[in-house]
């Protein structure tokens, strides 16, 4: 298979939101195809090629223990680069928190935004450095570090085994596998948010922490992709920004408004929640 197909993946997806569910037979489909086509572009060393409106991206192929640079390719990723594509014009400043070695911070620098990217393992900073070195990315400001309620430092603990589930320590029960663990800079999340008008969340289970320590008024203004981690997170997080007024929109159910607690995604099988105080998700540009 030689045809591209990102690029009519960026432009098919926002108007198939009633294909973004997990596990539909259209959604396994798309993400079979979608694998296939990593496997192709990105699995040498040197990777570069075409990913459709977005030009060019250079993306070397990295191991992280069992997983691998490809995995950060998945259905549900394309999905929520669909979403940065058609909302270029609606937002200007991103925060990136849990960057890994940067293909959001990526994507998002091509779709025009400006971007604070945070990635608290010093081994994965270095990569999203020269991941970002290598695609041009001026717009992107690369900080290592975790963000959190309060600014300082706190434990994380690296799992050796799939180094994108390395987490604040405390922030998951069993962490598996080998671990090390060692202290991260963290900086508060208030001041970034007063900066941002959209943020992409994935904190592998601390989110909880960082969304409740904004101010409720940034949310009139702020919308913000969030991958939840467990169901303990998903009930907490459900019952503050339903006191707080503010909506959440589930992948899970096709972006529809979550009314109940058992609508929340609890961990990243069930896609992206969105947040926002907006009527819906805004798909159409």
């Amino acid at each position: 298979m030689k045809e591209d197909i990102f690029g009519p993946l960026f432009e098919a997806l926002p108007g198939l939101t009633h294909f973004h569910p997990p596990g539909s037979p259209t959604y396994r489909f798309l993400q079979a195809s979608v694998r296939r086509e990593t496997e192709r572009l990105f699995s040498a060393e040197d990777a570069s090629a075409d990913f459709g409106p977005l030009g060019k991206l250079h993306f070397p192929f990295h191991k992280m223990g069992n997983i691998t640079s490809l995995n950060l390719f998945e259905i549900d990723e394309l999905i929520i680069f669909s979403f940065y594509w058609a909302n270029r014009s609606r937002y200007k400043k991103v925060l990136d928190i849990g960057a890994n070695i940067g293909l959001h911070s990526i994507v998002l620098s091509k779709c025009g935004y400006q971007v604070q990217s945070f990635e608290p393992d010093p081994v994965h900073y270095e990569i999203l450095q020269r991941n970002l070195r290598l695609n041009g990315c001026e717009r992107v400001e690369a900080i290592n570090a975790a963000v959190s309620s309060q600014r300082g430092t706190l434990d994380f603990i690296r799992v050796l085994g799939n180094t994108t589930g390395s987490h604040i320590a405390g922030a998951k029960d069993n962490p598996y596998g080998e671990l090390e663990k060692f202290a991260v800079k963290v900086e508060a999340f208030e001041p970034l948010i007063a900066w941002a008008d959209l943020i992409k969340l994935d904190a592998e289970g601390h989110e909880k922490e960082i969304l409740f320590s904004a101010a409720p008024e940034h949310w009139n203004r702020v919308d913000a992709l969030v991958e939840v981690g467990s169901a303990k997170n998903a009930e907490a997080i459900f019952s503050h920004f339903k006191a707080l007024g503010v909506g959440l929109f589930a992948q899970k159910s096709g972006w529809g408004l979550v009314e109940k607690v058992e609508g929340m995604p609890i961990s990243h099988h069930d896609g992206t929640l969105f947040i926002s105080s907006k009527s819906e998700v805004p798909w159409k540009a």
